[in-house]
């Protein structure tokens, strides 16, 4: 059985590319610390909007959808799921709220594996959640034109269960010794357990939802206000590049994490950065939705879409996006670059 040891893998990773990596992250987590404290009752609506964001994006990487007002609601729980792909996305949405509210008393455990994922199944009607896999399982791809073949066999049915206690005693040793930083070593993990592939169903999301509690727990908590499963599914083609090519030669343990730890690393970067920029937009004083948007793009350097704008602004409709432009444009202040989908707007300087 693969035996899991990060006690000087870990070491490997440490290329002036990750360290890089690693000190911005470092870095924006002191800023996050500060904002977290200082606006609190304003980053509210950021946590509604991602924990939608979250659930959509999650479930979509495995193609599970719903309609945009199916989906809010179900999130707000305010409705009940009526399809199986709603059943779905309810479980998750729950388990995320679990996540959420009580991530530093729920230790990554074999068990608490088994629960979780119980939970994200606790919507259908047959037994399914909670258990591991009855059967090998296999990751497969498809090519361009639609053939499929297998990319990657798993740990055996036979031997998940001592795989993943294996893991988490791995993790928790590694954890321990307070020389690993978190930031590489969760990644590290989460390959791991990807490559277990422990349930019949779920393990992606489940890998997702692992990650932003083990991330929490180590302090990185930007993941309640931006979301990290949105910025995976934006990227999923490199997603899945980067965990096919550290997944290569896993059984003989000479697998490469670096692919995938710096993927994660720099999804990290990336929500960081739109927390800050999210941020400073919310909490400005006095500053209207429309004047928001003009604020974006004053301060964008060059052209800017109006789908960037309302990636910034996730809580302004895109009618009064639209609106907001139509005015700026004709008072002077923008000026509008090309037509249809590819209009772009900049800043009048003169």
């Amino acid at each position: 059985m693969r035996q899991f040891t990060y006690q000087e893998k870990w070491k490997k990773l440490l290329t002036p590319e990750i360290v890089s990596y690693l000190t911005q992250i470092h870095e924006f987590k002191g800023e996050q610390t500060l904002f977290i404290e200082a606006k609190a009752d304003a980053l509210n609506q950021l946590v509604e909007i991602a924990k939608i964001q979250s659930t959509e994006a999650s479930n979509k990487i495995e193609g599970i959808y719903t309609s945009d007002e199916r989906l809010r609601a179900l999130v707000r729980d305010t409705t009940r799921p009526k399809t199986r792909s709603e059943r779905e996305i309810a479980g998750y949405r729950d388990v995320l709220n679990t996540i959420h509210e009580s991530h530093d008393y729920i230790p990554p455990k074999p068990s608490i594996f088994l629960q979780l994922h119980r939970d994200l199944y606790k919507f259908e009607g047959y037994d399914i959640g909670g258990k591991y896999k009855t059967v090998d399982n296999v990751i497969e791809e498809e090519d361009t034109i639609g053939n499929t073949f297998i990319r990657f066999r798993p740990v055996p049915e036979w031997e998940t269960p001592a795989a993943v206690e294996s893991l988490c005693e791995a993790f928790e040793q590694a954890l321990g010794s307070e020389q690993i930083d978190p930031l590489l070593l969760i990644p590290m993990f989460i390959l791991d357990f990807l490559c277990i592939h422990p349930f019949n169903d779920g393990n992606g999301r489940m890998s997702r939802l692992l990650t932003l509690l083990l991330y929490y727990r180590a302090g990185y908590i930007v993941g309640k206000y931006i979301s990290i499963e949105k910025l995976i599914e934006t990227t999923k083609e490199e997603y899945y590049e980067c965990l096919r090519q550290s997944s290569e030669q896993w059984h003989e343990n000479e697998n490469d994490y670096e692919p995938f730890v710096k993927y994660m690393l720099s999804i990290m970067i990336a929500a960081y950065r739109d927390f800050s920029s999210r941020v400073n937009l919310l909490t400005t004083s006095g500053m209207s939705k429309p004047d928001r948007v003009k604020e974006i793009i004053r301060t964008t350097p060059g052209q800017i879409t109006k789908t960037e704008i309302l990636k910034k602004c996730p809580d302004i409709s895109q009618v009064t996006v639209q609106r907001a432009l139509a005015d700026l444009l004709s008072s002077g202040e923008i000026l509008k670059i090309g037509g249809g989908r590819y209009t772009k707007y900049t800043w009048n300087n003169d």
